[in-house]
Order: structure tokens, then C-alpha cells, then sequence
């Protein structure tokens, strides 16, 4: 097991070989065995897949924009399928900083947003809350940041 809480801050990024899958609408829109994880103190993992895994004729820009004061600024994709629409429902650092280069234009989904998203053959759950876009698998325990109440942590 994996206690977020064990996580660093600032957060780490590693590689991880297992099978990452994203699904919506009927169509894998990204699978890989070459994603990034992010593991950040009291925040499940979050998985940034390389964009040549990703179906991006499915993607479309986003106007939305955050900051993060460890990877920079991203940049939002909506995602449009089977005639469904989902907005903000990924996200990339089209110029990371140095600490974060290893994920440059990689896809992050929110696992919520989509109608699956799995980590080998295990169909993940996603973080609580609008913000955080952690992906909580059965390998992972918390409590996790996201949920009502915890924005203080």
C-alpha cells in the first residue's frame, strides 16, 4: 500500500509501466504503458500520458488556463465523442518548469469526467472535489485532499 500522505511536497514525478486507459463515449481515447505519475503529499496520483497515446482527434482547446506553483501554467482540453461533450476535462504544461520537463504536453484526465478511466485492470476512482485530478486505486490510501473540508490541509 501507499500512503499519500508518504508523497513529497513539492511533488515527484515518476514513470510507470502499467497500463493507463481512458475511456468516453464508447472509444479509448488514451492508453499507454508510458505515463507519468505525480505524487504530491495527501493527493492521490495523478497520470500524465504522452500525446502521441492520446486520441486527439477527439480534443479540442479549452480557454481555461490554471497555475500551478510546481509545473507552471496549463492549458485545458474539452472532449467531444459520440455526440457528448465534456468540458476542462484534461489538462498539459506546454512549458513545465525544469523540475517538470519529463511531462511536457502530456495529457492529464480527470478521471471523474470521463466513463472510465483504469490503471492496469483496475477501473480507478476518482478524487473528490472539482479541483484535484487524482486517480485512487486500491494501492493507494488516505485520507485524500478534494472533499469538502479539507482545502486547509
Amino acid at each position: 500500500m501507499e500512503s499519500v500522505w508518504d508523497y513529497p511536497r513539492p511533488p515527484r514525478v515518476e514513470a510507470s509501466r502499467k497500463l493507463v486507459r481512458v475511456e468516453f463515449a464508447g472509444e479509448v481515447i488514451a492508453e499507454t504503458t508510458r505515463a507519468y505519475r505525480v505524487l504530491e503529499t495527501s493527493h492521490p496520483p495523478v497520470y500524465y500520458i504522452p500525446p502521441e497515446d492520446v486520441r486527439r482527434e477527439y480534443l479540442r482547446p479549452s480557454r481555461r488556463r490554471t497555475y500551478c506553483e510546481f509545473k507552471g501554467q496549463a492549458s485545458y482540453y474539452d472532449l467531444v465523442a459520440g455526440g457528448r461533450e465534456v468540458h476542462d476535462v484534461a489538462w498539459y504544461y506546454p512549458e513545465p518548469t525544469a523540475r517538470f520537463e519529463v511531462i511536457r504536453d502530456h495529457v492529464a484526465f480527470y478521471p471523474g469526467r470521463v466513463d472510465a478511466a483504469w490503471v492496469g485492470d483496475e477501473q480507478v476512482v476518482a478524487q473528490a472535489g472539482d479541483f484535484y485530478g487524482g486517480w485512487i486505486t486500491s494501492e493507494i490510501e488516505g485520507p485524500f485532499k478534494g472533499a469538502p473540508g479539507t482545502a486547509g490541509w
